[in-house]
C-alpha cells in the first residue's frame, strides 16, 4: 500500500507510486541534514555501542544500507572502518557526496565508496561496483528499514531486502537493523521527540498518525515540526513508515537467515531487561 493512497503528502516530491523516496523533493533531505547535525552529535551510547560491536567482531568491511546524508558512515570512516555507503534516495546522497568532497584533504576519505542503490535489488546493485564482494557487517538503522511499505500486504518485499541483506554478508558478518518501539507507539499513539542516536540542539515536536484497517495498524505517519529558534525558522515535513512490532520483525529476521543465525535484540543499546518501555529496538545478527 502506498502512503498517497491514504495520507496527502505535503512532499511534492514523492512519487505518486508510493514513498519509495520519501526524501525526493530535496526538502526534508535538507531538513534532515540539518536535524541530525554531523558525526560529532551522534551520542555516546550509540557510538560505543555500534563501534564496540564492530570491533570486538574484527569487522573492517562495512556497508551502510541507509546512509543517508552520510552521518554514519563518515563516524565509521573516521575510525578506520572501509565503508561503502549506498541509498536509494539522490536527494540525500547528494548530502553525502558533498561532505566527502569537503574532505577530500584527509586521506581516510579517499576510500569511501557512496553510490546509489534499491534494497530490492542490492546484490546486482553491488556486484555492479564491486564485483565478488560481501561485507563483514551491513548497517540499516535510525528506522530506516520502516520506509518500505507494505504493498502488498504480505511483507513480501520487506522478506526479500532482508534476504538481500543476508546475502551482502561474509559468513560470521554481522547485521545491524532496527525499529521504532512501534508497539508502544501503536497503543499509545505518541512517539518520543528525542533520539536515542543523535543529539539534536533544536526543539523537535513529533505528531503521530496510526492508520488501522481491518484491526490492524498499517501505516504510521510522523509529521515532524522541528523548530530553529535563533533564525526564526520552523521546518515541517511527514515521513510514513510501516509499523513494525516487536515479535513479528523478529521472525522475519530469522527466516531471513535461514534460522540460523544468532540474534541478538537490545532497548536503546542496553540489554532488553533494562529498559521497560524503549524508543527503538535494535537487532544484531551473526550470519552462520
Amino acid at each position: 500500500m502506498s502512503a498517497d493512497q491514504v495520507f496527502h503528502s505535503r512532499s511534492e516530491g514523492i512519487p505518486s507510486e508510493g514513498v519509495k523516496d520519501q526524501y525526493a523533493d530535496g526538502k526534508a533531505a535538507r531538513t534532515w541534514n540539518k536535524f541530525i547535525g554531523d558525526s560529532n552529535e551522534r551520542t555516546q551510547n550509540y557510538k560505543d555501542f555500534l563501534i564496540g560491536l564492530l570491533r570486538k567482531n574484527g569487522c573492517k568491511k562495512i556497508l551502510d544500507t541507509a546512509c543517508g546524508t552520510g552521518i554514519d558512515s563518515m563516524m565509521l570512516v573516521n575510525e578506520g572502518f572501509k565503508v561503502v555507503s549506498v541509498d536509494a534516495s539522490d536527494k540525500m546522497l547528494k548530502h553525502a557526496l558533498k561532505a566527502r568532497w569537503e574532505r577530500r584533504k584527509d586521506s581516510k576519505y579517499d576510500e569511501w565508496i557512496i553510490e546509489e542503490a534499491n534494497w530490492e535489488t542490492l546484490p546486482r546493485d553491488i556486484e555492479a561496483f564491486l564485483p565478488n564482494t560481501q561485507f563483514d557487517a551491513v548497517i540499516c538503522l535510525g528506522n530506516s528499514f520502516a520506509h518500505l511499505l507494505d504493498e502488498y500486504g504480505d511483507q513480501r518485499m520487506q522478506k526479500m531486502c532482508l534476504r538481500n541483506f543476508a546475502k551482502c554478508l561474509k559468513p560470521g558478518g554481522l547485521l545491524f537493523i532496527d525499529h521504532r518501539n512501534y508497539d508502544a507507539i501503536i497503543d499509545s499513539g505518541a512517539t518520543p521527540g528525542h533520539s536515542i542516536y543523535y543529539n539534536c540542539k533544536y526543539p523537535v515536536d513529533i505528531k503521530t498518525s496510526v492508520l488501522v484497517v481491518g484491526g490492524k495498524a498499517q501505516l504510521v505517519a510522523l509529521d515532524y515540526c522541528i523548530n530553529d529558534d535563533a533564525n526564526s525558522e520552523k521546518s515541517e515535513f511527514r515521513l510514513c513508515y510501516f509499523p513494525h512490532k516487536l515479535d513479528k520483525f523478529t521472525a522475519m529476521l530469522d527466516e531471513a537467515f535461514d534460522n540460523r543465525a544468532k540474534h541478538e535484540i537490545y532497548a536503546d543499546f542496553k540489554p532488553m531487561s533494562a529498559v521497560p518501555v524503549p524508543s527503538f529496538y535494535i537487532h544484531v545478527l551473526e550470519k552462520a
